[in-house]
């Protein structure tokens, strides 16, 4: 989409941020949430995701469209130089090569940040997602069995992950 931009996202993005989240929630491909989030947890959300752990929008016409964002894969030190990866598009915009251009910006910002790799958890049958993951280079690592349940049923898990080139290793802080 030739009228794009990708952008770090501001406190007067949220409110379009959890629209788009909670469209994820409701079609159930994308998280194990089950409740729609409010104002409240998105804000505190957005507040522990500043610095390293990125948001970042795609915005088309001055209308933020999709967004993504680097989360802690864990407290543990040794884990400091991994993130994990969230990308989320607004229903009418999926499928248009957003996801390829959120995704692709925040690697440069992972790698900015010190991370010298992503790790994403996705559903098994959320093909879209896949490939574009796979298409940027992820790869599977794994399913985790009944690693949630979903509307009253268990739900398998992949783990997938990739390594960013030029990326400096990191001592523990």
């Amino acid at each position: 989409m030739k009228s794009t931009s990708i952008r770090l996202a501001v406190t007067g993005d949220v409110d379009r941020i959890l629209h788009i989240y909670n469209q994820g929630i409701e079609d159930r491909i994308a998280t194990l949430e089950a409740d729609p989030k409010d104002i409240t947890y998105m804000t505190n959300w957005f507040q522990q995701h500043q610095d390293r752990y990125a948001v970042i929008v795609a915005e088309n016409d001055n209308k933020v469209i999709g967004w993504a964002s680097l989360n802690p894969y864990s407290q543990r030190c040794a884990y400091d130089g991994v993130a994990d990866l969230s990308i989320y598009i607004d229903r009418a915009f999926r499928g248009k090569g957003i996801g390829s251009m959120l995704l692709q910006h925040l690697e440069s910002i992972a790698k900015e940040h010190g991370f010298y790799k992503i790790v994403l958890f996705t559903f098994p049958f959320n093909q879209n997602g896949q490939g574009l993951y796979h298409k940027h280079g992820y790869r599977d690592v794994g399913v985790f069995k009944n690693q949630g349940i979903l509307d009253g049923k268990f739900v398998d898990v992949k783990i997938m992950e990739k390594l960013l080139d030029g990326a400096d290793l990191r001592s523990c802080r």
